[in-house]
């Protein structure tokens, strides 16, 4: 048995993951010891300016300093802390990898799009039951990026990550409350146009599922159950009709700042962010049943993904 810690830095949310990881057979299991999630949007104006703004790094250097805490309090012997698509962006983004450093003692690994990809595959496939040869296609809905990764029980046939994430639209086109028919359409016009990059590199048309993951898509996915409170057990493993899916979608995108708060199972951190994923949602789904000739009418949503990936590789 090995304790194992792992950090996911991305644009909206900083994550911890402490689990013990047991191997049973050939496939490593792991059991959560801490599972925790912080909102500190370090991706703020990146988007616009190519820097990580001050106030941002001081929120997430906070949260990190705290995460350090609790990595060694829970006696954690290998770390890894991987960055995603802020960083990648920054032009100073060797400030963070400074800050990084001294606060945990460890390297920050600031990942390809490709390496998140293939993470974020093998955490949304470790857990949810193998499909065999059947390609499965996994979406990961980040703040400042999406991935979409084409796999089956073998691995990765392949990925791609494009800029749609649900932090980079809001403050590239959704910037009325709630937005305007002009924004949407511009914001879909983008969010069309990077689904055709990812698929010239993977082919959609070959999904025989699809599977969604990270907080857009499980708060998504809560608004389609009319949870009462936000519950990952409720959420995780969750297969509803694309058509229930898009309507969550369409009510998400069309309401003001204020209902969106007031929904019971809305995280404080992603109120000003949620329309702007539900867009990306449904226009991904809208691509997928077309390119599969209605083959998929389903999706999955998984609360596990890159953070159980970084775990896994770790182990």
């Amino acid at each position: 048995m090995t304790r194992v810690a792992a950090v996911d830095c991305g644009t909206n949310s900083i994550r911890l993951l402490i689990a013990d990881v047991a191997a049973d057979g050939a496939a490593p299991r792991l059991a959560d010891v801490v599972r925790e999630m912080r909102v500190v949007r370090l991706g703020q104006g990146v988007d616009a300016t190519g820097e990580l703004a001050q106030e941002a790094l001081d929120r997430t250097f906070a949260a990190a300093a705290d995460y350090a805490g609790q990595i060694r309090r829970h006696g954690a012997t290998k770390v890894r802390f991987v960055a995603t698509s802020a960083t990648r962006d920054a032009r100073n983004r060797q400030d963070f990898v400074d800050g990084i450093r001294e606060l945990l003692g460890v390297e920050p690994e600031v990942i390809t799009g490709d390496e998140e990809a293939a993470l974020s595959f093998a955490g949304a496939s470790s857990v949810l039951p193998s499909r065999g040869a059947d390609p499965v296609l996994v979406v990961d809905l980040g703040g400042g990026s999406t991935e979409f990764v084409l796999g089956n029980a073998d691995g990765v046939i392949a990925a791609k990550s494009v800029d749609i994430g649900c932090v980079r639209m809001t403050e590239r086109h959704l910037r009325s409350d709630p937005p305007t028919a002009e924004q949407i359409a511009a914001a879909e016009a983008d969010v069309d146009a990077a689904i055709d990059a990812a698929a010239r590199t993977v082919p959609l048309e070959r999904s025989t599922a699809v599977v969604g993951v990270a907080g857009s898509i499980t708060t998504i996915t809560a608004h389609a159950l009319h949870l009462p409170e936000y519950s990952a057990a409720a959420i995780h493993g969750t297969e509803l009709p694309l058509e229930d899916v898009r309507r969550a979608c369409s009510e998400l995108l069309a309401m003001s700042h204020a209902e969106r708060a007031a929904l019971p199972y809305m995280h404080p951190g992603r109120v000003d962010v949620i329309g702007a994923g539900a867009l990306v949602w449904r226009r991904v789904l809208d691509r997928l049943a077309r390119d599969t000739g209605l083959r998929v009418t389903t999706a999955v949503t998984s609360e596990h993904d890159i953070l159980d990936g970084i775990a896994l590789s770790i182990s």
